[in-house]
């Protein structure tokens, strides 16, 4: 009699225990999921949002949220190196419209004795003006859409800056649509054309972005690892590169995203790497 009450007893202390894990997994992750969605108007959603590509504010964003980017990268382009960074801000002025300005360098280096004259000339490439509208929050199905539009004035690269100071435009409608899976689980999907008009030839060429995404949240933080798949078709074919990236927390306002770039189908490209630094100052509606 005295054994088989150890043993019921036994097995119902190991049954509370598994419960007890698996409540304390599903609670932290209803309590982070609840900071962002559940305790401030209107409405938002938490969705991990893409490094590479990212958005112009978080989707479902309230007044008065902002953050500084600061972005390095660097890619194998056969023939020469190129580095890139970017600083940008982006921020909310009312609910769910956000607005971002963002400066991207880029700086090239020779590999293996190329000519001098064959390597691109350094550039701050362009202004890039962005704005985003978020006119869809459902929490009940954890999923959120906006409109967007990028405005990029492209610049002369410093060989011949100011020759002209502006040589082209770039217009970039786009759309987003995300959504939560449970928990941890996260889906995107960013798409638009990208219009390119040249001053000098009075040319316009046409691209089309299809940049989806998939990411897998550690329970109870902002940490995340996926990837992201940018595509590019036009007139001449189909490009894309593979995104492989995490991003993890630092401090409450301050995050590091870490990105590998592996190209599928892009023919003077090979592997890069990408850095982004996330500070996001705290305020009163987060």
């Amino acid at each position: 009699m005295n054994i088989k009450k150890k043993v019921v007893l036994g097995v119902a202390l190991a049954s509370s225990t598994c419960a007890i894990a698996q409540t304390t997994k599903t609670e932290k992750d209803s309590l982070y999921i609840d900071q962002t969605e559940n305790r401030k108007q209107p409405d938002k959603v938490l969705h991990a949002e893409p490094l590479y590509i990212d958005l112009i504010r978080d989707l479902g964003a309230r007044k008065g949220e902002k953050e500084w980017n600061l972005g390095l990268g660097m890619t194998d382009n056969q023939r020469f190196d190129s580095y890139e960074a970017l600083i940008e801000y982006e921020w909310a002025p009312i609910n769910r419209l956000g607005f971002e300005v963002e400066l991207p360098f880029t700086i090239y280096s020779g590999i293996n004795g190329t000519p001098k004259d064959s390597i691109p000339s350094n550039s701050l490439n362009s202004i890039k003006l962005a704005t985003q509208w978020s006119f869809f929050v459902n929490e009940k199905i954890a999923t959120s859409m906006a409109i967007g539009y990028i405005n990029e004035f492209e610049l002369s690269d410093f060989r011949n800056f100011g020759q002209p100071l502006i040589k082209g435009n770039v217009y970039n409608p786009f759309l987003v649509v995300a959504k939560r899976w449970g928990s941890n689980f996260h889906s995107l999907i960013y798409t638009g054309p990208r219009i390119e008009q040249s001053y000098g030839t009075k040319k316009f060429h046409t691209v089309y972005d299809i940049n989806t995404s998939s990411h897998y949240m550690i329970s109870g933080t902002r940490n995340f690892i996926g990837i992201e798949f940018n595509k590019t078709l036009d007139s001449v074919g189909f490009d894309m590169t593979m995104r492989p990236q995490m991003r993890v927390e630092v401090t409450d306002s301050l995050l590091i995203g870490i990105v590998a770039g592996i190209p599928v189908s892009r023919q003077n490209e090979g592997l890069s790497s990408f850095l982004r630094l996330i500070y996001e100052p705290k305020h009163g509606d987060k």
